[in-house]
């Protein structure tokens, strides 16, 4: 410890203390200003009479959760205050440096205080002793002035300790609450498996390198060979359809249903009326020579002129015998029935129309 004479600041304004580092603190002296009493004591002979008046300080405080003993701050504070009252000796507190950082959930205070210790003269001793605490609230920085001034007391006035306890170590660490205990020993257990987990990593050595899969082409789009069926307008369009799905390895129940709704479409285009309109009917007599030319004998349409022509006559004499008056009046109920004229209708829908007025005639007859 050096200890060095300073001017008075009384005596001299420009006379300033010099800040000692705070990592190495420095010990500085400052004289009585003039006027003092000559027969006051001086600082160095009230720490000195403090000193043998000071009595142990024991660890009498418990720390539960930790399970651990300490000195507390107060209980050093009460065992100082009547020899520094006694003596004349105070104790004036500044912070010469302060830090905080967050480490975690915690708050961690570095402090550096700066102690002038007067005796009865006015003069002092000034000192700086580092202090440091953590908390999770906001009570680090008070922490770390309550560590900073214990241990000050402690190594100017050389306060004596319980010699029961002497061997302990001095501790003073923050009480955590239960959830930041659970929250600690959580992390503990991670740590510990990650630990064992490299452990058993190295016994086993380094993975092997995988083998790099070949990027596969993108599959292609499904072909629907049932639309593409019902989607064709000719026999050659179908047969080809069919043979790609054979070609894909289609089953056979796939394929009957494709060569259902071909033979549905040959039927329906067998259907279609015989006179040449505009709009989609107007190609009815070319698409059922398309689908039907190349069909087998049995699935040849007779001639449809004939066969309709038949139809018409055979509507109109169920009409007269179900009373209708007249052939215009026969065209208006039909038209009602079917939403279209005779001469535009198919087949089945004349026979249809001949069978419903037929059986009126019957019920009207009965």
């Amino acid at each position: 410890m050096t200890v060095t004479t300073l001017p008075t600041a009384l005596t001299d304004p420009r006379a300033t203390i010099p800040s000692a580092p705070a990592r190495t603190p420095d010990v500085v002296y400052v004289p009585a200003p003039d006027g003092a009493p000559a027969d006051a004591p001086r600082v160095f002979t009230a720490i000195s009479a403090v000193m043998r008046d000071a009595m142990p300080v024991g660890k009498d405080q418990r720390n539960e959760q930790q399970n651990y003993r300490f000195r507390g701050i107060d209980d050093v504070m009460s065992a100082m205050a009547g020899p520094l009252r006694a003596h004349g000796v105070f104790i004036l507190p500044t912070i010469a440096e302060h830090q905080q950082q967050r480490d975690g959930k915690m708050t961690r205070t570095l402090i550096t205080m700066r102690y002038r210790v007067y005796g009865p003269a006015g003069d002092c001793l000034v000192a700086d002793v580092p202090g440091e605490a953590f908390d999770y609230a906001d009570k680090a920085t008070n922490k770390a002035q309550s560590a900073a001034l214990k241990y000050l007391l402690f190594t100017l006035f050389m306060l004596p300790v319980d010699g029961r306890s002497i061997d302990d170590g001095d501790r003073h660490h923050p009480e955590p609450t239960p959830e930041h205990r659970a929250e600690q020993q959580q992390r503990q257990q991670q740590d510990r498996r990650q630990q064992r987990g490299q452990g058993q990593q190295q016994q086993r050595g380094p993975r092997p390198a995988r083998k790099a899969v070949p990027e596969q082409a993108p599959a292609r789009p499904r072909r629907d060979y049932l639309a593409e069926t019902q989607a064709a307008r000719s026999r050659e369009e179908f047969d080809k359809v069919r043979a790609d799905a054979v070609a894909a390895g289609a089953p056979e129940d796939y394929l009957a249903r494709l060569d259902q709704v071909a033979a549905q479409k040959r039927a329906a285009a067998a259907e279609q009326p015989v006179e040449q309109r505009r709009g989609p009917i107007a190609d009815a007599p070319r698409r059922a020579m398309e689908w039907t030319k190349d069909a087998p004998a049995s699935e040849q349409p007779v001639d449809q002129d004939q066969e309709r022509a038949a139809a018409l006559g055979e509507m109109y004499d169920a009409a007269r015998a179900a009373g209708l008056a007249n052939r215009a009046e026969a065209d208006e109920t039909f038209a009602n029935r079917h939403q279209c004229q005779p001469a535009e209708s198919t087949v089945a829908q004349l026979r249809e129309m001949r069978d419903d007025l037929l059986d009126a005639a019957k019920e009207a007859s009965a």
